[in-house]
């Protein structure tokens, strides 16, 4: 049956109008200004400023950390919920509800540091409406082509919202972010009057994002619609926990699936450890300021957009597999880039005085995360529609919600303890590194066309 355009470009409005969460919110913006706020905070109580550094990435990791906590016990019944129901529409809207209050409230958090911990929990509240929202929204992706035509899709959706949060972040850092002279990339005061001394048009960031996705879900929920076939099949909560036990004990017997879903939870918690920190190493380790760290998300953003829309024409000729291997390579190389390099040094080797260089490098690998990670984004959800079955495909994605975050914890944990251990901001990026090759070890074992055929005969 064909896909109307109308819902296909409505499905992916969602990417669009929820990027800039992550691109402003999560690693551009909000998170290196909250870094900044928390390292004066704890400078006040006489830590001195390597300390104080350590204390605030751990503090940050800590928060990612509980909110992966939330969305593992969380989503797998509400992903198997929905198969049973046949209905992800509500669950949209309501997430979507909780992700405009709290981003918006975001707005709260003052130089002084007096709402640190309630902002943290405001951000995290937000990033779990946010995944959850997506792990539905992923679970129509099956429905909207055939294998091939799905890779390019994904791809193509993704590299959608890559290009809003270049826009958004275009438009925060010309208009409205200031930096330590209080001016904007313009070089003017931010707009409407607001108070660079308090820095309110930093924190208009919450705000910004709570606007931008109530205007542009709208298509989303204009052209979207469940399947009226099942979109109203009484559901006992008896059957959702059965329903998912199945599901669950199902996955041992299918070695392709098991390999991809363990692997890619290694791979992606990992960059999405990368997505959390690059802002806030960037504002630690090379002292870079809320403008220089937004030019940088500017370039890391378009490179994302333009290599995720290869990759999905990559992955409609070749398939998705081989776009994830060559991805997560590269992500491996940055990652090992990031542990040995500061301000001063890189692999011990010294810069000169003044040097641009560690810039100049962090800038590439910026254009890295963001080309690399957009790929596996993009691929991994087209690898994933392979292993569904085409009549159960919330069942299939719920499972890979499960997979995303059922060690969501691990790598911010173990980033907040190597921190801790080493009280030094690089050594803690560490065990990125290894969650990275484990991820790539089980990829061996997956087949590149799924296994779709022989779970139909088993089934």
């Amino acid at each position: 049956m064909a896909v109307s355009k109308k819902r296909i470009w409505g499905w992916m409005a969602f990417d669009w109008a929820s990027q800039p969460f992550y691109t402003l919110g999560l690693t551009f913006i909000f998170g290196p200004y909250f870094a900044v706020v928390a390292t004066e905070y704890f400078l006040g109580t006489g830590m001195i400023e390597a300390a104080a550094d350590a204390r605030a990435q751990w503090v940050w990791s800590l928060g990612q950390m509980i909110a992966g906590l939330l969305i593992a016990f969380t989503a797998p019944f509400l992903g198997a919920f929905a198969d049973n129901s046949g209905r992800k529409m509500p669950w949209i809207a309501f997430f979507s509800v909780v992700y405009v209050v709290t981003t918006f409230m975001l707005w709260g958090l003052k130089p002084d540091g007096s709402a640190l911990i309630f902002m943290m929990v405001m951000f995290y509240l937000g990033f779990f409406a946010a995944e959850s929202a997506l792990n539905f929204v992923n679970a129509i992706l099956p429905s909207l082509g055939t294998d091939k035509e799905v890779g390019r899709i994904s791809g193509s959706g993704a590299a959608f919202g890559y290009w809003g949060g270049v826009t958004s972040l275009f438009i925060m850092l010309l208009l409205l972010a200031e930096n330590d002279q209080g001016l904007t990339l313009l070089g003017n005061a931010p707009l409407f009057g607001l108070d660079p001394e308090m820095r309110e048009g930093t924190r208009s960031v919450g705000p910004f994002i709570a606007i931008w996705y109530a205007i542009f879900i709208i298509p989303f929920f204009m052209f979207v619609r469940d399947d009226p076939r099942v979109a109203k099949k009484p559901t006992k909560l008896t059957a959702v926990w059965g329903e998912l036990l199945t599901t669950l004990r199902s996955v041992l017997h299918r070695k392709s699936l098991l390999n991809f879903l363990v692997g890619s939870m290694f791979y992606r918690d990992a960059l999405n450890a990368l997505y959390a920190f690059g802002g806030v190493y960037a504002a630690l380790v090379l002292d870079w300021q809320t403008i220089q760290i937004g030019v940088f998300g500017i370039i890391a953003a378009i490179a994302a957009a333009i290599t995720t829309w290869l990759a999905g024409l990559a992955d409609q000729r070749y398939g998705p597999k081989p776009v994830i291997l060559v991805s997560v390579w590269t992500l491996v190389g940055v990652s090992v880039i990031i542990v040995g390099m500061s301000r001063d040094a890189i692999f011990g080797v010294p810069f000169s005085e003044g040097s641009e260089l560690p810039d100049l490098i962090f800038y590439v690998c910026g254009v890295c995360i963001g080309g690399a990670g957009g790929a596996v984004y993009a691929a991994s959800r087209s690898l994933m529609v392979r292993h569904t079955h085409p009549e159960r495909p919330a069942e299939a994605f719920g499972l890979f919600a499960l997979s995303g975050k059922a060690t969501a914890f691990l790598a911010p944990g173990m980033i907040t303890l190597f921190t801790f251990l080493t009280g030094n901001n690089q050594l803690g990026f560490l065990p990125v590194i290894f969650l990275f090759l484990i991820g790539l070890f089980l990829l061996r074992w997956v087949n590149k066309d799924g296994d779709r055929a022989e779970w139909s005969a088993l089934s």
